[in-house]
């Protein structure tokens, strides 16, 4: 996907259509459109029904034969969605891993290998939560970001 093709799918999914495409890679199921309606609190399903469609139009979702269902084509990594990794169904920030790793390894260095207050130990207890702290706002901050 080159710049432009990048801009004009960021342009296309803002607002409610971005929250339907978030919904749909949330769950990683087909939905319906009263599922979809439900799930967002839209005040009609004809709302859902549109912007499902808008993401169809693009080709980031498609419509099933029998039941009508709409479900994912591919996933697209644009926006906010650059800073997501997704397990199952779950999406977390990436800097949610980096955190719980730093913070992991504090914690070990603390309960294991420190010896007291020394100056190697005050520049390593000092880094280590600068770190941290870095880290974890950094994936508050992205987990905000998310359309809901």
């Amino acid at each position: 996907m080159n710049g432009s093709d990048e801009t004009q799918l960021e342009y296309a999914l803002r607002g409610k259509a971005w929250r339907v495409y978030w919904l749909l890679l949330k769950e990683g199921k087909p939905l319906g459109v009263r599922e979809v309606q439900r799930s967002l609190h839209f005040s009609s399903p004809s709302i859902a029904s549109h912007h499902l469609e808008q993401l169809r139009e693009i080709g980031l979702v498609q419509k099933e034969d029998i039941g009508g269902h709409y479900s994912l084509v591919g996933e697209v990594k644009i926006g906010v969605l650059r800073h997501y990794v997704k397990l199952g169904k779950l999406l977390f920030p990436r800097y949610f891993f980096y955190a719980l790793f730093t913070t992991l390894f504090y914690a070990l260095y603390l309960a294991i290998l420190f010896t007291g207050f020394t100056r190697d130990n005050l520049f390593i207890l000092s880094f280590g939560a600068i770190v941290c702290v870095i880290f974890w706002y950094e994936a508050y901050r992205v987990w905000t970001m998310r359309p809901f």
